[in-house]
Formats: structure tokens, sequence, C-alpha cells
């Protein structure tokens, strides 16, 4: 089932256009249909795996300055070429919760098929976004050199600290909570899309 990601750059009238950057950044993310700009400062794409929507949340969130919506369910088939040519219940629901996410705190919205679902994995990611804005570089130097299959020894080394500034960084990071809310996050967007 496809997730419609419909994203929005927060203060674009004060400042640079972002979108470029961010559409470059996502260039190798798998997608069935490629993230595009839709309209002035917004974006969308469309994924088929929910672990890797919450990648791309995740990415964004940290990025900074995004309103981010998710719309879960069903697209019109045969697919378009473009995303822009996109239709159905997902980009509807995706365009709902842009707008939604606009009015929230942590810029993270979620609307499905199922209804349900959908709040629960708003919750979660919102949640996951929080941690995500709150993270220090220190934190995320450490977390990005253990993800990418370093030991936190190994990863110590490389950042000429102990081994336990890096657990230390770890856990100020809230590592071990990201990795039990994003497996959690793709599960209710997967029952979100029914």
């Amino acid at each position: 089932m496809p997730f419609v990601l419909t994203v929005d750059q927060r203060g674009s009238r004060r400042g640079t256009d972002r979108v470029p950057g961010a559409l470059a950044a996502l260039a190798a993310v798998p997608t069935v249909l490629r993230f595009e700009r839709t309209a002035g400062d917004e974006f969308q794409g469309v994924l088929d795996d929910p672990a890797v929507v919450v990648d791309v949340v995740r990415r964004l969130v940290r990025d900074g300055g995004w309103s981010i919506g998710i719309g879960a369910g069903p697209v019109q088939t045969p697919l378009p070429g473009s995303t822009r040519a996109g239709a159905g219940p997902a980009f509807i629901a995706a365009r709902g919760a842009v707008e939604a996410a606009k009015r929230r705190p942590v810029r993270v919205a979620v609307r499905g098929a199922v209804a349900e679902p959908a709040a629960d994995a708003q919750a979660v990611l919102t949640a996951l976004a929080a941690l995500v804005e709150r993270r220090s570089d220190q934190a995320w130097e450490a977390i990005a050199l253990v993800e990418g299959g370093r030991t936190q020894a190994q990863a110590a080394t490389e950042l000429g600290v102990t081994r336990q500034a890096v657990g230390q960084r770890l856990s100020a990071g809230l590592w071990e909570v990201e990795k039990d809310l994003r497996p959690t996050a793709a599960r209710l967007l997967a029952r979100a899309a029914g």
C-alpha cells in the first residue's frame, strides 16, 4: 500500500528555497514515484515501504524547517509518470496531513485509510520527531558512526573520545528509544494504509 509524503518548507517567504537541496538529499531513497516539487515551496513523493517513510521523516526533521504530511492508503492506478499527476485517497490524506502538521508543535501529521492506527502512527512519529529535534551534534556524530557499522570502541577512536563518552552520547541522544520507536511507527503506518 502506498504512502504519499507531502512536505512544505516553513518560513519560505523569509528564507531561501530549500526544496532543491531536499530533493537532492532524497534522490537515492527508494520510491514508487520520485520526490519532486509540486508547487512553490512544497514537494511530494510516493513510497511503498513504511520503514523508508520513517527514515525520510527522521531525515527531514533533523534537517529542520519542514512541515511533513503522510497519507497512507490507496492511490489511483495505473500510476502516472510524475508525482504531480498522482491522485487518489492517499494524496488527499497527505494534503490534509501537511495542513494539520503546520498547526502542530512538532510538524508531523499522519492521515490514513484506517483512522485509529493513523492517529497512533502520528503519536509515535511525533515522539520520534521531538527526540530527533533535541539531539545534540555530538550525539548525532556517535549515532552516525554506530549506525554505519562501527563498534562503540571504533567510534570512540574516530571521535577522539573514550568508549564511555560514546555510550553517554548515545544515551543522551536517546538512540535506544529511537530504535524502539522506528519499527513501531512503521508497523502503525502499514496498518493505517489498510
